[in-house]
């Protein structure tokens, strides 16, 4: 058995990145979309349809769990397949599987609280407001899912999204740092001039985004935290499988990387953020 991680492209790897720091002894396959990245842009349908698919490959390949390391699959196609595809899909497979999200555990760093935790409506006058920007695709911006799962929680948290629709498409195809630094700039700037003022935290809101991570906080206030997702995954998924011990990670430490798109070595980019050599098989 393994641990299964999804995601549209290479963006995934920084999830992955975490989790095998997280539990070094466990077995991973990671499986990139990458014939059909970006999913920032698709219609919700075509998302729940090739995240579907992405799943069935990997428990085809032996996973219990699924992360989808992809904030546009997780917040469009997530819920669905929990309650209406996965009930089935066990039963056929006769053995216990479970995709997980990537917005959960993100959300919950955010706030500091449980997801269970819903904030007691009061009609006091918030004095000083925690004002967090969320960078992402345009389909989780257009979800909304950081907005409303933040103000169920804490009614002291404003939150403003900024699709950034040309950065994910970016990273993937390796482009040249000054151009990275200057579409990032572009996006903290238009974020900033909406507020009417720097934000105080930020969420990379696409896992993409943390391959260049250093360039957010150059472009943000100096000391603005980010929140980072690939640690608060790692971290959730500790806690469930503590929880869950029927879903096995596998103990070999055995590492694939499949891509349904073009096989072999990636960009400089991602290999400099990995931290050396990569290469994908054909999935």
């Amino acid at each position: 058995m393994a641990i299964g991680v999804f995601d549209s492209g290479v963006g995934g790897l920084s999830v992955h990145r975490s989790l095998v720091r997280q539990f070094p002894a466990a077995d991973f396959i990671y499986l990139a979309d990458q014939a059909n990245t970006p999913y920032g842009g698709r219609p919700g349908e075509e998302i729940v349809t090739l995240t579907r698919a992405g799943c069935e490959r990997l428990f085809a390949e032996g996973c219990s769990l699924v992360v989808l390391a992809c904030n546009t699959a997780s917040g469009i196609a997530l819920r669905r397949l929990q309650q209406t595809w996965l009930p089935g899909y066990r039963r056929e497979l006769g053995r216990p599987v479970n995709v997980l999200g990537i917005i959960v555990p993100t959300i919950e760093a955010a706030t500091g609280l449980p997801w269970e935790h819903e904030a007691e409506r009061r009609g006091d006058k918030v004095e000083k407001l925690d004002v967090l920007a969320v960078f992402s695709t345009p389909a989780t911006t257009g979800s909304r899912v950081y907005e409303i799962e933040i103000d169920k929680r804490r009614q002291d948290v404003a939150v403003f999204s900024q699709a950034c629709p040309e950065l994910a498409p970016m990273i993937e195809q390796g482009a040249a740092r000054d151009e990275l630094a200057a579409a990032v700039a572009l996006h903290v700037k238009a974020i900033t001039t909406r507020i009417g003022r720097p934000p105080d935290r930020a969420i990379l809101g696409c896992t993409h985004y943390e391959i260049v991570g250093d360039l957010f906080r150059a472009a943000l206030p100096a000391g603005a935290p980010l929140i980072h997702q690939p640690q608060a995954t790692a971290e959730a998924l500790g806690r469930y499988l503590e929880r869950h011990p029927e879903y096995d990670a596998g103990t070999g430490g055995r590492r694939r990387f499949l891509t349904t798109g073009r096989p072999g070595a990636q960009s400089s980019l991602v290999e400099a953020f990995w931290g050396g050599p990569l290469s994908f098989e054909q999935a």
